[in-house]
């Protein structure tokens, strides 16, 4: 009776294992990550040349003219391309941040703070709630903008393996809080103002009066860091890890990584005084913010308007929050002896990311030549134009509508990373049009946010994705980009199935949005 019933359960698994291990051997077969940039570049071109010379209807909402295709294997173009291609890879956002916030990281690193730091956390902390916690963590890290690629991820894969858990495990559950919850948050950050701006505008197309509030998501966002918290827990303890089990080994080499033994006296004190130089420090930055002239708020006096410079300066602030607590705690640890040390921490943390600065120099150059040739852009708005008609009206009721955008946000999402240029190009499509049909703004806005969220886990495009194939192979070697995709893949079709219908319930129940929030409009 008892195998009767769990049958059906373990034909699942096995179901679900098999269609994952093919995912993943399909993927692995795919180029290596910097090749496969340097493929997808090329294509670009191609596809850039064969259509230049179209004529498309939809109309571009950042010119408001027909959106036409740029040749990038034109003489200007290729010839702008060649003179940028050192600053392109130079300004290549993720770079700057992987790498600054890593210098520090390296050095609490090497002087075995971070050691010290998880052995202590270990101590008291029950393994069963090791992945909600490392999930939340990766959630709440939004307010440091893409802090948490750098830091949660890898510290995620640490936590686990001292826990005596498979790392890539805690790889999965830190990405899928950090990347595929990125719209869940109980904190507000400046992602908030950034879309706000762009829902704003595109409403005032109907009402030049419109005003929408920051934080009009705030109470769905917040209810969803709860919902990403339980999916993702149990995502992981029940169908990621188990299959990591069974068929990824770990290889690496784990000389350097932490185990369960006790604190010494030194470690004790030196975790101490690192502690102690951490509050100074936060003390100190609390004090430096909290006058409404300080030099760190934006010329309104806001503290999380991306122009503020205390959001601009979050990487720079996670290197010192790093550095100083390492250099202290080895002092008093007696882990290094002077600031050679400190400088040979910082050289170890940049010689495992040679492989990334490959990868990112290629990266970069896609990007470039993607957005350039509005190909990105003529593909929202090819998919936007699936869900109207040649009126220009929807095709659809308002709940199969918000669905549908959902999903086009989602496929979209696979091709074009940035949450604000999708939504500057889809804003200014959806939002007037639902204001029509009395659907406020801010709906439109979560359900937006909702599919730009849950495929960012599953695409080789996303700047981070990379990366993240990087600190798998610290524990796997043979990690490739199939091994990512079919490892967070779970994650990316539950929460979107299960974020839309909570999205729908929420909506039926009439619970507030956030601020100054409502479904109808006006």
């Amino acid at each position: 009776m008892s195998e009767q019933n769990h049958a059906p359960d373990g034909t699942a698994k096995r179901w679900l294992d098999r269609a994952l291990n093919s995912i993943e051997v399909v993927g692995n077969k795919l180029p290596d990550p910097a090749a496969l940039f340097l493929i997808l570049l090329v294509v670009v071109w191609l596809l850039s040349w064969w259509m230049s010379g179209m004529s498309f209807a939809e109309i571009d909402p950042r010119t408001g003219n027909p959106i036409e295709v740029q040749n990038q294997l034109a003489g200007a173009s290729m010839a702008t391309f060649l003179s940028r291609m050192v600053s392109i890879f130079v300004n290549f956002a993720p770079l700057g941040v992987v790498l600054v916030a890593l210098l520090g990281v390296g050095v609490a690193e090497h002087t075995g703070l971070i050691n010290a730091g998880l052995r202590w956390m270990l101590g008291f902390t029950s393994k069963a709630l090791l992945t909600p916690m490392v999930v939340a963590v990766g959630i709440i890290s939004h307010t440091a903008v893409d802090a948490g690629y750098v830091l949660v991820i890898p510290i995620g894969a640490v936590i686990f393996y001292a826990a005596g858990r498979h790392p890539l495990a805690g790889i999965a559950a830190a990405f899928a809080g950090v990347s595929g919850g990125f719209s869940a948050n109980f904190v507000p950050s400046a992602i908030d103002p950034l879309l706000q701006s762009f829902t704003q505008e595109a409403g005032r197309i109907i009402n030049p009066e419109l005003l929408v509030n920051p934080l009009v998501n705030y109470y769905f966002t917040a209810m969803s860091s709860v919902l990403i918290i339980g999916l993702g827990w149990y995502l992981t303890d029940k169908i990621v890890e188990p299959r990591l089990r069974r068929n990824t080994p770990v290889d690496g080499d784990m000389r350097d990584m932490p185990t369960m033994e006790p604190l010494a006296a030194d470690e004790k004190r030196g975790l101490m005084w690192a502690g102690g130089a951490v509050a100074l420090g936060l003390g100190l930055l609390f004090a430096s913010l909290w006058p409404e002239t300080s030099p760190m708020r934006a010329a309104d006096g806001q503290l999380s308007s991306f122009q503020a410079p205390i959001m601009q300066s979050i990487v720079p602030l996670i290197f010192l929050l790093f550095l100083i607590p390492g250099v202290v705690y080895g002092y008093v640890a007696k882990t290094i002896k002077g600031h050679r040390d400190v400088i040979e921490g910082m050289s170890k943390s940049m010689s495992t990311m040679g492989y990334y600065i490959v990868m990112a120099f290629f990266a970069a150059q896609f990007i470039y030549a993607f957005g350039n040739s509005n190909l990105g852009a003529l593909l929202a708005l090819k998919g936007a134009g699936l869900l109207t008609g040649d009126d220009g009206q929807l095709l659809f009721p308002p709940q199969v509508t918000i669905v549908g955008i959902i999903l086009l946000t989602g496929f979209v999402n696979l091709f074009v990373g940035s949450a604000s240029a999708k939504w500057a190009l889809l804003a200014p499509i959806f939002v007037p049009m639902l204001m029509l049909l009395e659907i406020h703004p801010g709906l439109t806005q979560a359900a937006y946010r909702v599919g730009d969220s849950t495929t960012n886990i599953i695409t080789p495009l996303m700047p981070y994705f990379p990366l993240v194939v990087v600190f798998c192979r610290k524990y796997v070697k043979g990690t490739g980009i199939g091994t990512l995709v079919s490892m967070m893949l779970p994650y990316s079709v539950v929460f979107i199935t299960v974020w839309t219908v909570f999205l729908l319930l929420y909506w039926a129940l009439g619970i507030p949005l956030g601020l100054q929030a409502s479904y109808t409009y006006p």
